[in-house]
C-alpha cells in the first residue's frame, strides 16, 4: 500500500509566486483542504513550489504535472531534496508530458535518474518512488505508473474508467482523479462553462484517445453533447457535486482533486472552494 494519503478531496489549480496565489494557497489550507495539485501550464518554475510551501504550514503540493520535456531530472531532484529537508512530506513530484516518437522510453530514462542512476554525467538523482506520480491516461502509462511510481493522476475520466484504471494499477497504488467542477445549478449555464473548458482537450491526441477509450465517439468529441459534459464535469449544488465525485471513490480512487471552473479568468475560486468545503471535507 502506498504511504501517500491526501484524504478524499483536494484542489487542482494553477498558482504562481504572486501574492494573490500565495493568499489562495493559504485560504485553501485554512479551509481544510489537504493538498493542492499545481497545474503544469501556469506553473512558472520550480521556485513557485518553494514559495508556496514557505507561505503555508501544512498543506501539501503536488506538481500536476511537470513536463519531463521542460524540467530536467537534475533540477527536479535538487528541488525535491531541498524541500524534503525544509518541509518533509509536503512536496510530491507529479510527472508527464513526454512527447516525441518514444514517450515511454523517455519517461523510463527520466525515472532512472530519479532512482539515482547517473545519466550523461549528471549527479545522481533521488526522488523516492513513494513521492512521485505519473499523469497516466492509457493502459501503458498506467502500467508504468504502477511499476515505477506511487500511482497515477488522470484527468477527464469517468467513474467507469476510474474502475478500469484501478484494475490496471492494482490495489496498492495511489489513484487520484482530477475532475472539473462547476458550482452552478442552472443546467445550461453549468454546461456552457464546462463545455468551454472541455472543448480544448479533444484537439490533443492523448486526450482524444483517452476519451475514445471511454466510449465517446468522434461525433461526441466534435459536438460535446450534454452526456459527455455531464460525464466529465460535476455541476449543481455542493451536495450534488459531492455525490457525483464520490462515484470515483466507489470506483476505486483514493483521492479526487477538484478543478473548479467559473467561466471567467482571473481570481482563484476561493469562494467556491469555501462553499464546497462542508460537503467535501466534513
Amino acid at each position: 500500500m502506498t504511504s501517500l494519503d491526501f484524504g478524499p478531496f483536494g484542489i487542482t489549480t494553477g498558482l504562481t509566486s504572486s501574492s494573490d496565489s500565495l493568499d489562495a494557497a493559504q485560504a485553501a489550507e485554512d479551509l481544510g483542504y489537504p493538498a493542492i495539485w499545481l497545474s503544469g501550464g501556469p506553473l512558472p518554475g520550480l521556485q513557485t513550489v518553494t514559495d508556496l510551501i514557505r507561505a503555508t504550514s501544512t498543506i501539501r503540493f503536488v506538481t500536476g504535472i511537470l513536463s519531463v520535456d521542460t524540467y530536467s531530472a537534475t533540477d527536479v531532484t535538487s528541488a525535491y531534496a531541498a524541500l524534503e529537508a525544509a518541509a518533509p512530506g509536503r512536496f510530491t513530484v507529479g510527472l508527464g508530458g513526454a512527447h516525441g516518437p518514444h514517450p515511454l522510453a523517455r519517461l523510463n530514462e527520466y525515472l532512472d535518474h530519479l532512482d539515482g542512476v547517473p545519466a550523461d554525467g549528471d549527479p545522481q538523482g533521488g526522488v523516492p518512488v513513494e513521492h512521485r506520480l505519473l499523469a497516466a491516461l492509457g493502459p501503458r502509462m498506467l502500467e508504468l505508473a504502477r511499476d515505477r511510481t506511487a500511482g497515477a493522476y488522470p484527468f477527464l475520466i469517468t467513474p467507469e474508467y476510474t474502475a478500469e484504471a484501478r484494475q490496471t494499477l492494482g490495489p496498492d497504488k495511489l489513484l487520484t482523479v482530477a475532475h472539473l467542477v462547476v458550482l452552478e445549478t442552472d443546467p445550461d449555464r453549468a454546461r456552457a462553462i464546462a463545455r468551454d473548458t472541455i472543448s480544448f482537450f479533444p484537439r490533443i491526441p492523448g486526450y482524444a484517445a483517452s476519451l475514445k477509450r471511454q466510449g465517446f465517439t468522434d461525433a461526441d468529441l466534435t459536438d460535446l453533447p450534454d452526456h459527455l459534459v455531464d460525464s466529465l464535469a460535476a455541476w449543481g449544488t455542493p451536495s450534488q457535486i459531492a455525490d457525483k465525485l464520490h462515484a470515483h471513490h466507489t470506483a476505486g480512487a483514493n483521492h479526487v482533486s477538484i478543478n473548479v471552473i467559473t467561466g471567467i479568468t482571473g481570481p482563484q475560486p476561493i469562494d467556491q472552494w469555501r462553499a464546497l468545503a462542508p460537503a467535501l471535507l466534513s
